[in-house]
């Protein structure tokens, strides 16, 4: 709690929807930009997705990268690479790109080949020793760079289709490769170092201008990762093909009668082998580590899968028939801060939560997070209610994965009910001319919880072609993006104002 402990607020907006000339947002001077923007808004938390690197083969999730470790080429600042002379402004050709929808796929094309004639500007330079400097801190970046080389090698197959003995790390064909592709292998590597450096820079200048960063740890990888290559034995995986044999997701409940199947390897927790258990309590460590490197707080998601996990037989087609087992629990945490400290996490814990994993919540002394658009059932007692919200939680408008408010309370399948609930707790039920995404974000500054967050598209008034995912489906999910002019003085005057009014921002006095 003792980190949380200030009353504040926050805005949740993923770097890929910043604004920007490129196809998709970066880590250069529109997230500057942001920063003042929240500065001006008095608000002291910026909350972000994902950093890995993406694969369209998965819908470009950023809950699916590539690497645990590694941030997502894609949002490297050109402009940067401008200033020191890796690039000139005659390299960048024409592009049009949408004020409102990134383009993936022309963000890689272009940013690869414009990346790639920096690298060879900068094998030039004398200053490729930082390079080494860089690999020589960040030890899991020879394999990212393997792993990376690899795919393209193999025209962006999964690791387990590689041909057998790269797909088992052999070491003489492992060696070959060295050898024979070092150059791009030191490409990839000189591409987290661009990656890094920047955003070493971004979070100086958060922090000058007193701005914190919460990053987001998904409990588990995507099975093609540079993680899963390099550490078959710490996940269930069949020893021949190096898929999974049991895979993760969550059982049947109201929203699906099937469960969802994700799909992703599960961790030996429970190996007898006392080196597996090591070798993957030290994987988490070191992927802890890497993140709180780069923000200040985390959000765990699946946060109850620390607690018990719901296994699934990967040949099953749905999650109907897993089973509950038990997660690592409080022992895993307390090893983590045996090595790191005190880890400030917020835990996720939504959906079916038993009194088990509240428990193992509260005896960290973690926040848990409260989502206003699951408040408006009608039950006095609903604990997404602000009058229900203890102090050490999180509460949210909504989430990534929900509905923006305007495009709930414009949904016909939403129960009228749950929308007149909504007005009458906000004590707007006479006023149909208020706008419902003041009121809730009335009503989460006003909260007991200790930091309220919300998505910049319930700030700024956006419906429902604004989200950004919709669990379960993988069409035109994460494209969103935010024109720069809804970023602007009059949004910030408005939210300075209600967030000093209730308590979340101190307004700094000159002195005399």
């Amino acid at each position: 709690m003792q980190f949380f402990s200030k009353r504040s607020s926050g805005i949740l907006l993923h770097i890929s929807s910043l604004p920007g000339v490129f196809p998709i947002g970066d880590i250069g001077k529109e997230a500057e930009k942001f920063i003042d923007f929240l500065q001006a808004a008095g608000q002291q938390w910026w909350q972000i997705l994902p950093l890995g690197p993406t694969s369209s083969a998965f819908g470009n999730s950023p809950y699916m990268a590539l690497s645990t470790h590694a941030g997502n080429s894609l949002f490297i600042d050109i402009d940067d690479l401008i200033d020191q002379g890796l690039l000139s402004k005659k390299d960048i050709p024409s592009q049009k790109s949408s004020e409102y929808k990134i383009d993936a796929l022309q963000a890689t094309v272009l940013k690869n080949n414009l990346l790639q004639k920096a690298w060879i500007a900068f094998k030039a330079n004398p200053s490729t020793g930082k390079l080494k400097n860089f690999e020589a801190q960040h030890k899991w970046l020879h394999n990212y760079a393997l792993f990376m080389t690899l795919k393209k090698e193999f025209k962006q197959k999964a690791w387990y289709d590689w041909p057998t003995a790269y797909k088992k790390r052999e070491n003489s064909a492992i060696k070959d490769i060295e050898s024979k592709l070092a150059d791009s292998i030191s490409y990839y590597k000189f591409e987290q170092y661009v990656f890094f450096t920047q955003f070493n820079t971004l979070q100086n200048y958060a922090k000058k201008k007193g701005i914190k960063i919460i990053g987001d740890l998904p409990i588990y990888v995507s099975e093609d990762s540079v993680d899963t290559w390099s550490n078959q034995d710490i996940f269930d995986l069949h020893p021949k093909t190096g898929r999974p044999q049991n895979i993760a997701g969550v059982p049947p409940d109201y929203f699906s009668e099937t469960g969802q199947r994700w799909g992703n390897p599960l961790y030996c927790w429970h190996s007898k082998d006392q080196v597996v258990k090591q070798k993957l309590y030290k994987w988490w460590e070191e992927r802890l580590r890497s993140l709180f490197e780069l923000v200040d707080a985390v959000r765990i998601d699946h946060f109850r899968g620390f607690e018990s996990y719901w296994s699934v037989p990967a040949s099953h087609k749905t999650a109907m028939e897993g089973r509950w087992i038990k997660g690592p629990g409080i022992g895993f945490f307390k090893e983590m801060e045996k090595k790191l400290g005190k880890l400030p996490i917020i835990a996720e814990d939504l959906g079916v939560i038993t009194p088990k994993v509240e428990k193992l919540r509260d005896d960290l002394d973690f926040p848990g997070m409260k989502i206003l658009l699951f408040a408006f059932d009608g039950d006095p007692n609903n604990n997404y209610l602000p009058h229900n919200h203890p102090r050490n939680s999180i509460v949210y408008t909504g989430t990534h994965d929900n509905d923006t408010i305007v495009g709930w309370y414009l949904d016909p399948e939403v129960s009228s009910v749950a929308k007149k609930n909504a007005k009458l707790y906000a004590n707007r039920e006479n006023d149909e001319s208020s706008s419902i995404h003041h009121d809730l974000i009335h009503l989460a500054l006003s909260s007991p919880a200790c930091l309220s967050i919300f998505p910049i598209q319930d700030i700024l008034g956006f419906g429902n072609d604004c989200r950004m995912n919709i669990p379960g489906t993988s069409k035109d999910n994460w494209t969103w993006r935010c024109a720069p002019r809804f970023i602007n003085n009059d949004t910030a005057k408005w939210l300075l104002k209600k967030s000093i009014f209730f308590g979340r921002y101190t307004e700094k006095k000159e002195k005399a």
